[in-house]
């Protein structure tokens, strides 16, 4: 990953962690004249699938010839990935520009006893994002929640449409035990009278939307409900999804692969026709062709042949999951798999779909402080001790799992979205060495 070292305000905030809550935001917001009413908004929210979503509504949007906005989180590499302009990154100098403009908000809102405490890491690139985007006089913003979506930063906007991917287990310790409350916390970015498209099957987590909806007067479009077809073909070519509203069936093949972008690509063309409903002019033709050509790093992007190296960000049980129905499908082979995750995470919940697909399997950890380290894994996971392999950095991950597939057994990097950013890297750098 790229060091935060070239931006000093940014990597300071690191070190106040995680804090939810919407005050301190809303004052510096407000300080610079709320850029964030200056433009539509889609607000996406989701356990999974929301970054994938927000990818191909931008490029819907985009192939529209609209001027679009995206904002999302983590980034893989380089944190200007999370701020972006009709598919550009924003350039080092402009976000060096704006964050030297929050820091000066900031200091002068606490002399006045506006803002408490220091803004989070998330916070500044949030407000970053928002003015950002209003220089940028874009038509749309898609915005990804970055957690819960109920005391979230980006949950200032009043949006065109809400979207809510799925709901399922992570980061339990900030938005509580159970499928309930998190769906709580998440339909926290319902707004009256504002649509929902939501893409949640699971009816706890669902009860808890449809109220939500219901409390806010606000339409609930279920993507998946019993007169929306949704279903997957095989044929010689791979997986061709069907997928059929009110009003048109939409045949699709997204550049993204595994049935779950089938999934989402569904939810993007629904939250597509709320905005035709709203008076956005747009084609199926282009529509289809948005979430067939959008393109997402880091889920199941596969890198070369010799051997074939899989790398996908499966932070939680539920991604993981997907991942192992994924290469069952299509390699249905052990893998050597390189793993790496976070302290924070159910290590085992996610172990539990991810290492019986492993002929071997190399422990590392990404280069962050709150990283588990490789021994820290092997001891939680004691059951596989005899396939472990500890190497201290990913790139040293990486080089082992590549001699021990001789070119020949296929790669699997799974678990922290930086873990895979930094697999990401090597792999570009040692493909450009030849």
């Amino acid at each position: 990953m790229r060091p935060l070292a070239s931006y000093p305000y940014l990597e300071q905030a690191q070190l106040f962690g995680i804090r939810l809550g919407l005050e301190n935001i809303q004052a510096v917001l407000e300080d610079f004249g709320q850029p964030h009413r200056n433009y539509p908004v889609i607000h996406v929210a989701g356990t999974n699938g929301k970054g994938s979503v927000c990818a191909m509504l931008e490029n819907i949007f985009r192939l529209h010839g609209y001027r679009t906005g995206l904002y999302t989180s983590p980034h893989l590499v380089d944190v200007r990935e999370r701020i972006q302009v009709n598919g550009s990154l924003i350039r080092e100098k402009e976000l060096k520009e704006l964050l030297g403009e929050i820091e000066k908000s900031e200091k002068r809102l606490k002399v006045e006893g506006r803002v408490a405490g220091a803004l989070t890491y998330f916070e500044i690139l949030t407000i970053a994002a928002f003015l950002y985007f209003a220089r940028k006089k874009v038509d749309l913003a898609v915005l990804e929640v970055g957690m819960g979506g109920r005391f979230d930063a980006t949950n200032v906007v009043r949006p065109e449409v809400s979207v809510i991917t799925t709901i399922s287990y992570d980061h339990q310790q900030y938005l509580g035990s159970d499928l309930g409350k998190i769906a709580f916390e998440k339909a926290g970015i319902v707004k009256e009278k504002v649509p929902c498209v939501c893409g949640v099957r699971n009816l706890e987590a669902l009860r808890v939307i449809k109220k939500k909806c219901h409390d806010a007067d606000a339409p609930l479009i279920r993507v998946f409900e019993k007169k929306k077809k949704f279903s997957v073909v095989e044929n010689r070519r791979g997986e061709v999804f069907l997928y059929r509203t009110d009003s048109a069936t939409y045949r699709f093949r997204p550049s993204l692969p595994g049935q779950h972008q089938g999934e989402n690509a569904a939810v993007a063309i629904a939250t597509a026709e709320v905005m035709m409903d709203r008076g956005w002019k747009l084609s199926k033709k282009k529509i289809i062709q948005g979430v067939e050509s959008a393109s997402w790093p880091g889920r199941l992007e596969i890198f070369g042949s010799t051997p074939p190296v899989v790398l996908d960000g499966c932070h939680n049980e539920a991604g993981a999951r997907v991942v192992n129905k994924f290469w069952k499908k299509t390699f249905n082979r052990p893998a050597i798999l390189v793993f790496g995750v976070m302290k924070d995470k159910d290590i085992g919940k996610i172990a539990r779909w991810l290492f019986p697909l492993a002929w071997r399997i190399i422990l590392t950890r990404p280069s962050l402080e709150r990283a588990a380290g490789p021994l820290d894994i092997a001891a939680r996971l004691p059951g596989y001790r005899g396939k472990y392999f500890l190497e201290e950095t990913v790139p040293s991950a990486l080089n082992l799992a590549l001699v021990l597939s001789g070119g020949e057994i296929p790669v699997l990097v799974a678990g922290s979205l930086f873990l895979v950013g930094e697999a990401r890297q090597f792999l570009q750098s040692k493909a450009r060495m030849g």
